[in-house]
């Protein structure tokens, strides 16, 4: 994130010129609880700094165009036993080895690709961490799976909670603490997308953002969005993260091809 900040502040610079009115928003807590998002303090605060015909999320995209983005719910799944200590296991019911089933579910779950607007979007169901048991010598009396659930656009919150909960029918659980928020439809048939598409030029890769991006926020404003930015996205939270030089220029090419062209 911090390469497309770079590209877009270098860019902030140049653009005195640009045949455009233009906003530059940077702002903290984007990968967090969705009530935490600072573009969501900013759309309730002022959102006349939010009001545009077209947005540009400097996500990393290898320098290509990523269109909409997947929604994403996170939740805990519980197990609930009976402590005791651990010489004299038969006393109690351990919590842990309940969580067994949720995982072989989580396991060979498969996951749906949805096709939208000709991008394909790929569903995801993990769990994400797993945590129970207070001491060695002590049976737990409850254990908790982390899930993130990663839904195509055409998914409603509601949906996805329903599917989540369909998935784990059955099992001896407590589902709780969903946090969510929706994905964005691809919008590249619109105007203003059209318009930098054809800015960047046919050699331009265009595929479906994986992930969830503010993309989501800008959708839900009525407001045309697209991904676009250096780093390939499929070294996100990798060891192996990094951002290569020649996307930098790359995407400050494009981008500045598209402020100062009579098609934007």
């Amino acid at each position: 994130m911090k390469g497309g900040v770079a590209v877009l502040l270098k860019l902030a610079v140049e653009a005195d010129a640009a045949p455009m009115d233009l906003t530059w928003i940077f702002y903290d807590h984007e990968e967090v609880a969705a009530a935490d998002n600072s573009l969501t303090r900013i759309a309730a605060e002022h959102p006349e700094y939010l009001a545009g015909d077209f947005a540009i999320l400097g996500e990393p995209t290898s320098a290509g165009v990523e269109g909409g983005c997947k929604g994403t719910m996170k939740l805990a799944v519980t197990t609930r036993g009976i402590a005791a200590h651990s010489a004299r296991d038969w006393v109690g019911d351990n919590a842990v080895h309940k969580l067994a089933p949720v995982l072989e579910r989580l396991a060979a779950y498969e996951a749906r690709r949805a096709v939208i607007d000709g991008l394909e979007f790929r569903e995801a169901l993990n769990a994400v961490g797993i945590s129970g048991g207070i001491a060695g010598n002590v049976i737990p009396d409850r254990a908790r799976i982390d899930v993130n659930y990663r839904f195509a656009p055409d998914t409603t919150i509601e949906q996805a909670e329903a599917h989540v909960r369909e998935v784990l029918a059955g099992l001896d659980v407590d589902i709780e603490g969903f946090d969510a928020a929706a994905g964005a439809l691809p919008g590249l048939d619109t105007a203003p997308a059209r318009a930098f598409l054809e800015a960047l030029g046919q050699d331009v890769r265009v595929d479906a953002k994986q992930g969830w991006t503010d993309v989501s926020r800008f959708a839900a404003l009525g407001t045309p969005a697209v991904n676009f930015g250096p780093g390939d996205p499929l070294l996100a939270h990798t060891d192996d993260e990094h951002v290569p030089i020649e996307d930098l220029h790359a995407s400050l090419a494009a981008l500045r091809r598209f402020l100062t062209s009579t098609a934007g």
